[in-house]
């Protein structure tokens, strides 16, 4: 297996990986960044973003991806094709093995793999994906401005979603398999008390229904075995989202969802000189500009590192 010796590694390629080689590039540290099996990330699914500053017309996800990867290129970031397939962070420098053929030998790794939206797993859901189906109703909600929509879940965060879209939308039906929500207290309140607000218990979802413009509805089937079809232009996942973090098991601190421990506010491991950054450690938030300015703090932190 052939080797290979750099100073920083960067694994990931969403908003986080590329701000933390942007200002890796700038700091002259030479980063190596890997895009793994999803180049682009989360967002290259997305289609119209609205909310990430200095796009006052918008940009699609994919296009913004683009323009980072472009911008960390210029910098000097050695930006590849390869997905990681082992780490072993007990050796100096660490040892990150890329599709099985080659280990590169680091000084230092910054993580921003991400983390990946639950889906239902229906064949109608991953064909209306961007069409009408999403997972983050805070990026997208926006595009459903009085019209009917509906949201999956019973956790705190379907809950949330739901009342955010309340705000934006006609109506919001949220879609629960049990006969109760699991979500606090305060917010089933919050839920019950939002007139707009139509929670239908007991069902699951059989179908997303659309066209060439895509979603215009949804097939629902009760645990009774009874269907109900609804109209809704916007269909919201928010059962969870599993952070891509299986790699780095048994390697660093997670925490009981998966997620990437980091100390306070940095993003430093247990492991001294491996950084986490974005989505990976962050199962709140969850944004573009979160995840960018949370690359920005990894970087810092890995030069800083480096230099001392």
């Amino acid at each position: 297996m052939t080797q290979e010796k750099v100073k920083c590694l960067i694994i990931g390629s969403g908003p986080a990986g590329f701000t933390s080689a942007i200002y890796a590039s700038r700091a002259n540290i030479s980063p190596v960044l890997y895009e793994g099996i999803q180049p682009g990330g989360q967002l290259t699914t997305t289609t119209d973003i609205e909310n990430f500053p200095g796009y006052p017309k918008g940009i699609t996800g994919t296009d913004m991806m683009e323009d980072m990867r472009q911008q960390s290129i210029r910098l000097g970031t050695d930006v590849r094709v390869g997905d990681v397939s082992k780490v072993d962070f007990s050796v100096r420098p660490f040892v990150v093995t890329i599709d099985d053929e080659k280990d590169i030998l680091a000084d230092s790794v910054i993580i921003a793999t991400g983390a990946s939206a639950r889906y239902l797993g229906l064949e109608s859901e991953m064909k209306f994906r961007g069409m009408g189906v999403s997972a983050c109703a805070t990026c997208d909600g926006f595009f459903y401005r009085k019209k009917d929509v509906a949201v999956v879940g019973g956790g705190d965060t379907a809950c949330e979603e739901a009342t955010y879209l309340a705000g934006l939308c006609k109506k919001v039906y949220l879609i629960v398999r049990k006969d109760f929500l699991r979500a606090s207290q305060a917010m089933q309140d919050k839920v019950f008390n939002t007139p707009n607000i139509e929670v239908l218990f007991k069902y699951n979802t059989k179908e997303v229904l659309g066209d060439e413009d895509g979603v215009i509805g949804a097939k629902l089937v009760n645990v009774d075995g009874s269907e109900k079809i609804i109209n809704v232009d916007g269909f919201f996942l928010a059962i969870g989202h599993n952070p891509n973090t299986s790699l780095f098991k048994g390697q660093i601190d997670l925490d009981a969802e998966g997620y990437i421990k980091t100390k306070g506010l940095s993003s430093e491991t247990n492991v001294a000189g491996v950084f986490a950054a974005g989505d990976v450690k962050d199962s709140h938030y969850r944004q573009a500009i979160v995840a960018a300015g949370s690359g920005c703090i990894a970087a810092m932190d890995c030069e800083l590192f480096l230099r001392q």
